[in-house]
């Protein structure tokens, strides 16, 4: 599909060449949704809804339609948040680093303008968010920091950090190999050079104890040849920036 094409076309769908055959689905999304189909996981500004399709669970985000200045940008300049959460998806894979598996996304538009998108991945393995580090007992605790730590490392090796990084978007499950992690809400992405401060910044809207804060510190400089005190000071002293912790509850 060319420009032309691309930009005066209602629908923009694309589908991961290992989901071919949930094209149908991935086009009914809209009116499955009209229709009110499926279990709500999350409404707010957006909404997350669990849809079944041939016997099989699947995450759809619904991206709310923009103001009618983003209607036109995303109409023909920006990538919508569905493609790049698409593609965020697609690269934190490559690199090793979880996330749902994405299916495919839809771009719907009336006219130049930009109306809604929809991205749709499997079902979510993890069980755990972070913030149940604050609500429940886990007797393997400081694996999962240490393996926060890790993999927030691998990613700003990558120079990949999420801008949404927070208590409800790392999702965990410790299995028979170790923790897992799945990092979801990936459509605001940073790309570039990612040094130490700019690092530990990334890790401000997690809420941690100063335990927690070192055992994520020790992880993330012992992964990134930096010095692990300095980590631990500036995670800590960035963390203290942010409005309405919660980090004393536990």
């Amino acid at each position: 599909m060319n420009r032309t094409t691309h930009i005066f076309h209602p629908r923009t769908l694309v589908i991961h060449p290992d989901f071919e055959e949930l094209r149908e689905f991935v086009v009914s999304v809209p009116e499955r949704f009209q229709r009110n189909e499926g279990t709500v996981i999350h409404k707010g500004r957006n909404e997350l809804r669990r849809l079944e399709y041939n016997r099989q669970q699947y995450v759809v985000k619904s991206f709310r339609s923009p103001n009618i200045i983003n209607r036109f940008v995303y109409g023909i300049f920006r990538p919508s948040k569905a493609k790049r959460s698409y593609d965020h998806a697609e690269m934190y894979l490559k690199i090793g680093v979880g996330t749902p598996q994405p299916v495919g996304y839809l771009n719907v538009r009336r006219g130049l303008l930009f109306d809604r998108s929809y991205y749709v991945t499997c079902q979510l393995t993890c069980p755990y968010v972070y913030n149940d580090l604050f609500t429940q007992k886990f007797d393997y605790e400081e694996e999962v920091l240490r393996a926060i730590g890790r993999t927030t490392a691998v990613l700003h090796e990558h120079g990949y950090a999420h801008k949404d990084y927070g208590r409800e978007n790392i999702l965990f499950q410790k299995t028979p190999e170790g923790i897992k992690l799945e990092i979801v809400d990936l459509n605001r992405m940073y790309i570039g050079p990612i040094g130490m401060k700019a690092g530990c910044k990334n890790f401000e809207r997690l809420p941690a104890t100063p335990q927690m804060h070192r055992w994520m510190a020790e992880e993330y400089a012992k992964a990134r040849g930096f010095d692990a005190e300095k980590c631990f000071e500036l995670m800590v002293a960035y963390r203290s920036t942010q409005p309405g912790k919660i980090d004393n509850l536990y």
